[in-house]
């Protein structure tokens, strides 16, 4: 498949435009959807096409790691959504002269040797890791990654994600004491969807 051509990387608004066209074009589809919430939905996002793209985590990881905390040392997620987007951040940051790690986190624990819940460079206990996420929902997912985080000893208490659906997920964050920070709302990737199409 043809890849668009990379933006001028000193212009992270023209870069805005382009994921967001990306995401409209790779990523959403409209029809009736069951979602891992077990909910329905006439809009089904999934941002592993762009994510898993070289050119598409080339602009996905400055864009997300904008929006880190300045004061993390690393970035985690929850296996596999967030693979991609923990290590392409991370790669981002090392090209900033930013020292920040990726770390994943299993969804069970490794089964064998250690028997560890995450995988990477582990921080010292106490140190802050901003968890990303590719798609926010009822945000299930991201707070089972943060719950995992805070019991190995890290403090957290922001997530970022590339899409929020609007669907309860930032409230369900607020009550455990997260914020939630996204690229791009739903309704401006439908917006651009449906503009695309037109």
């Amino acid at each position: 498949m043809h890849q668009p051509p990379m933006t001028d990387r000193s212009d992270p608004s023209m870069d805005r435009d382009v994921l967001l066209d990306r995401l409209a074009r790779e990523a959403y589809r409209f029809g009736h959807f069951t979602l891992a919430s077990g909910r329905s939905s006439d809009h089904y996002v999934n941002c592993k096409p762009v994510a898993l793209s070289g050119s598409g985590l080339a602009l996905l990881s400055p864009a997300m790691l904008a929006l880190v905390d300045i004061e993390a040392v690393a970035v985690g997620g929850l296996t596999l959504g967030a693979d991609p987007l923990v290590s392409g951040v991370a790669m981002a940051a090392a090209q900033q002269g930013r020292a920040l790690d990726a770390l994943i986190v299993r969804k069970q624990a490794k089964g064998h040797g250690t028997g560890a819940w995450l995988e990477g460079p582990l921080p010292e206990p106490g140190a802050r890791v901003t968890v990303l996420e590719d798609v926010v929902t009822t945000g299930g997912s991201s707070i089972k990654a943060v719950q995992q985080l805070r019991e190995a000893g890290y403090n957290v208490s922001r997530v970022v994600t590339i899409v929020d659906r609007e669907e309860g997920g930032s409230a369900a964050m607020a009550a455990t004491d997260l914020e939630l920070v996204s690229l791009f709302k739903l309704h401006q990737v439908a917006t651009r969807a449906k503009e695309l199409t037109a």
